[in-house]
């Protein structure tokens, strides 16, 4: 196991396509997944019948969060009563909510977890979800029938970054990263409270003073945002175990469940939350340092507040400036189906951007874009986790800031 790599939290991965006999429950009633002696190698092989405690998740690019439920695999050798003939083991699986939405075609990934649990993930066919699995774990060709396996999962490809851990921690992983050496830091600069997102962005990127945020602009926004996710966590970390050390007294039976429940829930909201705004607050940055004009959540028509419009509120609002000088970026770390809300905004620009921090979004999703005049800018390093199509397409952050500058001198 090595810390910082998929290994920290897996054994072993295994995917293939979905056949129409283990999606389609009025084709069979097998409910069985046949295993593979790779797989073996890493789950192991029982001599009788062995349930193991599984979570079926569900993931599609229309659900704004996966389908869960919690059940079990049988693993089971389907021979052990033929002795003349080698063992053929099965993943025996119940009907869950989970396995009603699987269809022909979708991924199926089991993932031993290090506690000895199952994950099994179902994605849709080609959505962007699926595309994010295959990616997270390296798996490149599933066009043939049965299991492919991973079992060695310490090379570069398995490393954790940014981008890996927004995917992991949308399939209920959590990924722990730290930066303990900044904690008494911290608490004494901001006097053991969360500061403002923007004072919080502001501390992070003091801690890399090498980087150069003119000439180094793509590497410098995923840098900063790494080292905030980092240094949020950190603290974050110390200051829930404080309030988890009070207690949650005084509610029914002596217990305040409903309290209990409030704290969790802002926990999770802040995250969310938080990381777009951190993203915008760099990029704030980035413009600044680099000269050019922006407003941000300037409002325009029907209350919409794009992200930034370029070169700034006055000139969007002036009807005789020039609209192919206008520029509109939209910033969502990630993206699902909520890319369409960027359409609605800026009437009057045709051609908008849309800036995130997502991996390998599906061909669909990118093409449809594209038709809707919706250019696509993420990092360069995240370029590579998309088809060759598709990155001679995109826009990174150096090329957009390029962009702006030629339309703000423009005369």
């Amino acid at each position: 196991m090595k810390k910082g790599y998929l290994s920290e939290y897996f054994v072993g991965v295994a995917a293939k396509r979905l056949s129409a006999v283990e999606a389609d429950e009025t084709r069979s009633n097998q409910h069985e997944y046949n295993a593979t002696k790779t797989m073996l190698m890493f789950i192991g092989r029982p001599a009788e019948p062995t349930r193991i405690p599984a979570r079926f998740l569900y993931l599609a690019d229309e659900e704004s969060e996966p389908i869960v439920e919690d059940a079990f695999l049988t693993l089971y050798d389907s021979r052990k009563d033929q002795p003349k003939r080698s063992a053929e083991y099965r993943f025996y699986f119940p009907t869950t909510s989970v396995s009603q939405k699987a269809s022909e075609g979708d991924l199926l990934v089991i993932a031993q977890q290090r506690n000895g649990d199952l994950l099994v993930l179902i994605c849709d066919n080609d959505s962007s979800m699926s595309r994010q699995i295959e990616w997270l774990f390296g798996f490149t060709d599933l066009a043939h029938q049965g299991f492919s396996v991973k079992s060695e999962l310490e090379t570069e490809q398995d490393r954790l970054e940014f981008a890996s851990r927004l995917i992991l921690e949308n399939i209920g992983v959590v990924v722990e990263i730290s930066a303990d050496a900044y904690l008494d830091t911290m608490l004494k600069k901001f006097s053991g409270k969360l500061p403002t997102t923007r004072e919080f962005s502001a501390f992070a990127r003091s801690t890399l003073k090498d980087l150069n945020p003119v000439d180094e602009q793509d590497l410098a926004l995923m840098a900063w945002m790494e080292r905030e996710e980092a240094l949020f966590r950190t603290f974050e970390r110390h200051l829930i175990a404080d309030r988890l050390s009070i207690g949650f007294g005084n509610g029914v039976n002596g217990v305040d469940v409903d309290g209990f429940l409030s704290f969790s829930l802002s926990v999770q909201n802040r995250r969310k939350s938080r990381v777009g705004l951190a993203l915008e607050n760099h990029l704030e940055l980035l413009f600044n340092e680099s000269g050019i004009q922006f407003s941000r959540t300037a409002v325009t028509e029907n209350k919409a507040k794009p992200d930034f419009i370029f070169p700034n509120a006055v000139a969007y609002h002036d009807a005789a400036f020039d609209t192919l000088r206008l520029t509109m970026l939209g910033v969502k770390s990630t993206c699902k189906d909520r890319w369409r809300q960027v359409l609605a905004e800026a009437d009057r620009i045709d051609h908008k951007h849309l800036l995130t921090l997502e991996a390998s979004i599906s061909k669909h999703q990118t093409d449809e874009m594209r038709a809707k005049n919706l250019q696509l800018v993420l990092p360069r390093g995240l370029h590579e986790t998309y088809t060759p199509e598709q990155q001679a397409w995109l826009m990174d952050i150096s090329s957009f800031m390029a962009m702006l500058r030629e339309r703000q001198y423009a005369k």
